[in-house]
């Protein structure tokens, strides 16, 4: 059952990447607080689902306790959701997917962990792929600056690397948060640290979510939920996706880990055919260097 959740998760999360696109207009200012809104107040929603019928003994203290992660999580997805205003999301997902080879590099420099020959080559192979999309980025047809102005499109283009970058910390904390020798977290066990620790996240967004929701209500904007389909799928896709991820991990997680990576696949086939994106050859050639770094990254890491 492993391997379908495993399928399943990479389907789900690529669907959400779809929709937090569609839901991502450029001509709405606040879509990306508006995307921010829905996915928070869904999580909130499998939070308390968590909290009544998981028996994982919940200290409200881990909201706290938790909150430097949570709050990475959430700001690099509040980057990605504002890029994705103006990035195609055939180039800014395969970006911000980078966010575990940054992180395996954050382990070597800060844990003083070592790293294997292979994922050394995967990472530069990811580094390569990146500085090529980049440099087309702003060249030729590509040229962001002629449709958004230098100062937005140097903007737009650094969302992707935000999210990679904060993400990736905020992976690397998980290590330390995760780990029930050295964990802050309160009140938990080997089965409910994870259940704890998500739980917490769940929690925080949905707070950050009424939070936000006050803010656009005083600057005046309008939110009405009919209207907001895209978004509010783009939110239960990933949440589902969440409660897949689980499953698929508790089976052999060194193979479930490189399928869910390729997440960054089933992004841009769809972001081709529902999206009907179109980039050129050298585009989809270094992009996909980013990917079978990705991949490559992910299987070798988890042997």
């Amino acid at each position: 059952m492993w391997l379908f959740f495993a399928l399943a998760t990479t389907f789900i999360w690529g669907l959400a990447e779809l929709f937090y696109k569609k839901g991502a207009r450029p001509d709405e200012k606040f879509a990306h607080l508006k995307i921010c809104v829905c996915v928070g107040f869904i999580m909130g929603i499998h939070a308390v689902f968590t909290l009544i019928t998981g028996d994982i003994g919940y200290d409200p203290k881990n909201l706290i306790n938790y909150l430097p992660v949570s709050l990475c999580y959430i700001i690099s997805m509040a980057f990605s959701f504002f890029g994705m205003r103006f990035i195609e999301e055939s180039i800014s997902d395969p970006i911000e997917n980078t966010s575990g080879a940054i992180c395996s590099l954050l382990a070597v420099v800060v844990l003083g962990e070592t790293i294997a020959a292979g994922s050394a080559i995967a990472i530069v192979v990811i580094v390569i792929g990146i500085l090529g999309i980049g440099f087309l980025d702003n060249t030729g047809d590509t040229d962001r600056k002629k449709k958004l102005g230098k100062k937005m499109a140097i903007i737009a283009f650094a969302m992707p690397f935000c999210y990679a970058i904060i993400d990736a910390i905020g992976s690397l904390l998980d290590i330390y948060f995760l780990d029930i020798e050295t964990s802050p977290l309160s009140n938990i066990t080997e089965a409910t640290i994870e259940d704890v620790a998500n739980t917490s996240y769940e929690l925080t967004f949905f707070i950050c979510a009424v939070v936000l929701l006050i803010f656009m209500k005083i600057k005046g904007v309008k939110f009405e939920l009919p209207t907001q389909r895209d978004k509010i799928l783009a939110g239960v896709c990933e949440t589902a996706g969440q409660f897949t991820y689980v499953y698929a991990m508790s089976g052999d997680g060194a193979i479930a880990a490189p399928i869910i990576s390729s997440v960054c696949v089933v992004s841009l086939i769809l972001s081709r055919i529902v999206l009907k994106e179109k980039l050129t050859k050298l585009q989809y050639f270094f992009l996909f260097l980013v990917i079978a770094g990705i991949l490559a990254l992910a299987v070798i890491e988890g042997e």
